[in-house]
């Protein structure tokens, strides 16, 4: 009993001493409170200690913005033209009121910073990550161009408001937004206000300036490319009509003033388009958008100098290209056509040249290669989306058999078709990206997977729409879209031995106060190197036998793919793509932008399709000059291996299989083939072969031996003459007839022996067939002929002992013939005392070969006239007679009776 009391004292003692947990637990946190209080305190009056001086001449001269090419040479300088000074009295309160009413309502009031902007910041920070909203004044952006980084970094704000504070300190809030409307950018290549009213409305006084020409003019620095009234009107009006919003709210103006001003047509008050240009635009307006996304970096206001990627040599060869110089051998067909293209460092992803569009005025204009979310792929997107996933996932070989056997049903939707409406069975996948056909890709879609596909494309740095992927996307079909460097990007990586590098082209950014910030591209691993070496191995046939062959150059190792895309309505391609590498550089360009009256989308006319591959042989074959390309290597992790072709699963070739059945082709180390075909193994060849001639049947009996086995047969072919060899027949039978030869002919005859899907060796013999023979021609014997007075004809007969004969008769004169096939003939009405000439010719009845001729002749007899009788009282002539003068005159008279 005193023992337990005595327990029971010391607990309560115990519990006495020991202080509650909440007590302990609001203590902790307030230690964490002052402790934190303490270290923030400390940073931040580290960051304020090292924050810089404030320099009289950053605020009030220009910071100009420098360019590098690759090679360190300044390519462009911004921020050191086109600024016109002002100071406060030339700034009208209409323009005050738009800036201020627009950045910064409470300038006149607060003292650097807004601790009610602040605050909204603060919550939008908690809510959205800290950057996704600024509370910068005036002031603070003052400070910020002229002495600090734009990064979103808690340094630099804290050193933004201690310098924005000391700034309102040393300089009045005139001069402030003297220094602020002095040194902003708006466009055009517009340094401050008094410069960008001229060059936008042509008045040089600001006092002039009217309530619409003022709310542009505060709205521009926001977004000068995007809201530039010269490119973009529409974007401009929305932004006019925020800042007259803003306006009214502030009671800066009222709801009338502000409606009258929204109902002026912005393109009414510009001055008319300004006429500098930038070289190297398409590439410069890249750069921008890099140092707008990952640095928040304005490279018309910030002073930074840009460190770039670009080869001014490639750069002014592809705007070379995308002229319409008489000296430019693309073909293109009109002017209408637009094209963008960029050029890529392979191993690296450095953006070496960019082709915005055709016919570029070096302004701030539309660029084709990156702006605008792209357009449809076609079929470049095969080796991303479907070939490249299986390989990489399914580990399928170069020799995979798809069955390309019929349009592919998409339930609910129209079946994909081959683009030449062909479907041809069986073939390797290498086969089926070289002819870009659409069935066998989509079938390789399903058996790896839609999600496989997906992530291996989105690692390749494409994006799907709304992050969705259907089976079109397999071929290029649906609202994904791709830009030129996305696609260059993914395909650089297949000759990068599976690394990728998203394509950039800032390597570094140098800021005024000395600082650097890297920004090349950091390698990735995409897939695995057998995957990139198949994939490029079948890209190379796609351009040596496939689509592709317009852009191949010889002796240099290329790999590439063509696309086209469709509408369905109309016959023809809205868009051209090809996309290829080499182990040095990848180019991919596309063409189109073609639109009908009513501003639709239409098919590229003529042969403009093949405008992409033209391109690229242009421009690989000039950058690849002088240097050395190396072939890709094949890695470790890749066999090639001889296959029997139209074996499946794969087989290797057996010692029978025939050359011409014999294909090399890829597969990932350890699931190459390991089975031998049996297709071809050796059978023996029949024997005793031989041939005998029917001469009663004209035919050929060709019989030979063979030892008896099951299922066998026997393949009989000839040919007449040495020409093709001719499948007779095929039997069971040890014999064949063959029926209706050709006399004289040589009839080369083998046998094959077949058994299921084996053959053996050809027997073979040759044979003459004999000639027929034919009874040589004979002359006639015995021609003669004889006359007829009392008929007046003239009988002509023969003998002939010879092969059945007609018989050629001629007669002369008169060139008499007459064909007949007995041994006779009547020749009418001969000619007193005419002799003829009569010759007979035999002609076969069956070859038509003529005989030696024979010849006999018959003189026709004279008419005897009959003596006149003495008339009884003439009397008989004198002899003696004396008329000798007409005795050897002939009787004319009687001549010509």
């Amino acid at each position: 009993m005193p023992n337990e009391q005595s327990r029971m004292k010391r607990r309560k003692q115990l519990n006495k001493k020991k202080k509650p947990v909440w007590k302990i637990i609001l203590l902790s946190i307030a230690l964490l409170f002052v402790l934190s209080g303490v270290a923030v305190a400390g940073v931040f009056t580290y960051y304020i200690a090292t924050a810089p001086k404030l320099d009289p001449e950053k605020l009030s001269d220009p910071f100009s913005a420098k360019i590098y090419d690759k090679s360190g040479e300044v390519i462009a300088e911004f921020g050191t033209e086109k600024r016109t000074k002002i100071e406060y009295d030339d700034l009208p309160e209409i323009l005050i009121d738009a800036v201020t009413a627009t950045e910064d309502v409470r300038f006149f009031k607060h003292r650097g910073i807004d601790l009610r902007r602040i605050g909204g910041a603060i919550k939008a920070n908690i809510t959205r990550g800290f950057g996704a909203e600024g509370a910068s004044t005036i002031t603070q952006q003052v400070v910020e161009h002229a002495f600090l980084t734009p990064e979103k970094k808690i340094k630099y704000k804290v050193q933004e408001q201690w310098l924005a504070l000391k700034l309102e300190r040393e300089y009045s809030k005139e001069q402030i937004l003297e220094m602020y409307l002095n040194k902003i950018f708006y466009g055009s290549n517009a340094y401050g206000v008094a410069k960008a009213a001229e060059v936008y409305f042509g008045k040089t006084d600001l006092h002039e300036l009217t309530l619409p020409e003022a709310a542009i003019l505060a709205g521009l620095p926001q977004r000068p490319s995007a809201y530039n009234p010269y490119v973009n009107p529409d974007l401009m009006e929305k932004r006019m009509d925020t800042v007259l919003k803003l306006m009214v709210r502030h009671n800066k103006i009222t709801e009338e003033e502000a409606e009258e001003a929204r109902q002026v047509d912005i393109e009414s008050l510009l001055a008319g388009k300004p006429t500098a240009t930038i070289p190297y635009e398409g590439f410069i307006q890249k750069v921008r958008k890099e140092l707008e996304e990952k640095l928040d970096v304005n490279l018309d206001t910030d002073g930074v100098e840009v460190y770039t990627t670009l080869d001014t040599s490639i750069q002014e060869h592809v705007e070379f290209l995308l002229t319409d110089s008489d000296d430019n051998p693309i073909p293109y067909p009109d002017d209408e056509m637009q094209t963008g293209m960029t050029v890529i460092n392979t191993q690296t992803g450095e953006i070496l040249a960019v082709g915005g569009r055709r016919n570029s005025q070096q302004t701030d204009e539309f660029n084709y290669a990156f702006q605008g979310g792209g357009f449809q792929p076609g079929s470049t997107v095969k080796p991303i989306i479907s070939y490249g996933p299986a390989i990489e996932h399914n580990k399928i070989s170069t020799y995979h058999q798809i069955n390309d056997d019929k349009p592919y049903e998409v339930p609910g939707s129209s079946p994909i078709r081959n683009w030449n409406r062909q479907y041809q069975g069986w073939m390797s996948a290498r086969y089926a990206l070289t002819h870009s056909l659409n069935v066998p890709t989509v079938k390789l879609l399903d058996e790896v997977g839609l999600d496989n596909a997906k992530s291996f494309a989105e690692g390749l740095g494409i994006k799907f729409h709304e992050d969705q992927i259907n089976i079109r996307d397999a071929i290029g079909g649906t609202a994904t879209n791709v830009t030129p460097i996305q696609l260059a990007g993914a395909f650089s990586a297949f000759g990068n031995e599976g690394i990728y590098h998203e394509p950039y082209t800032v390597t570094k950014v140098v800021y005024p106060d000395g600082s650097e910030v890297n920004l090349k591209s950091k390698p990735e691993v995409a897939m695995s190197d057998y995957t990139a070496y198949m994939v490029t191995d079948m890209l190379k046939s796609v351009v040596k036998e496939g689509t592709g062959t317009l852009a191949n150059i010889p002796n240099l190792p290329i790999a590439g793919k063509t696309g086209t895309t469709n509408l369905s309505d109309q016959k023809g391609a809205p868009d051209a793509w090809f996309t290829g590498y080499t182990t040095n550089f990848t180019i991919s360009i596309w063409v189109g932008g073609y639109e009908d009256e009513d501003g639709n989308r239409t098919v590229i006319p003529g042969n403009g399709t093949q405008i992409p591959r033209l391109l690229f042989k242009e421009t690989m074959t000039e950058i690849s000059q002088n240097i050395d390309t190396p072939d890709f290597v094949k890695p470790d992790s890749v066999v090639e291996v001889d296959v029997e072709k139209g074996s499946n699963p794969p087989k290797l070739p057996s010692e029978f299989t025939p050359r011409e059945n014999i294909v090399k082709e890829l597969f990932v180390k350890g699931h190459e083939p390991k089975d031998v075909s049996e297709k071809f193994d050796k059978l023996d060849p029949v024997e005793n072969l031989q041939a005998t001639y029917d001469e009663a049947t004209n035919s050929l009996d060709v019989s030979w031996s063979y030892e008896d086995e099951e299922n066998i047969e026997f393949e009989i072919s000839a040919s007449v003459d040495n020409e093709a060899m001719k499948v007779l027949s095929t039997t069971t039978d040890k014999q064949l007839t063959i029926s209706e030869v050709e006399r004289g002919a040589e009839y080369t005859i083998q046998v094959v022996v077949l058994k299921d899907e084996l053959k053996s060796e050809p027997a073979t013999i040759k044979y003459i067939v004999p000639e027929e023979e034919v009874e040589e021609m004979k002359p006639v014997s015995d021609l003669t002929a004889t006359y007829d007075d009392n008929s007046n004809l003239i009988a002509i007969s023969w003998n002939y002992d010879g092969p059945a004969a007609d018989f050629e008769v001629v007669v002369n004169p008169g060139n008499t013939v007459k064909v007949v096939s007995q041994n006779k003939l009547d020749i009418k009405n001969g000619q007193p005392g005419e002799t003829y000439t009569i010759n007979v010719t035999p002609i076969s009845k069956e070859t038509g070969e003529r005989g030696k001729s024979q010849s006999t002749n018959i003189t026709i007899p004279e008419l005897e006239e009959p003596e006149p009788e003495p008339d009884e009282n003439e009397d008989p002539p004198d002899d003696n007679s004396k008329d000798d003068d007409n005795k050897d005159e002939p009787d004319d008279e009687q001549d010509e009776s």
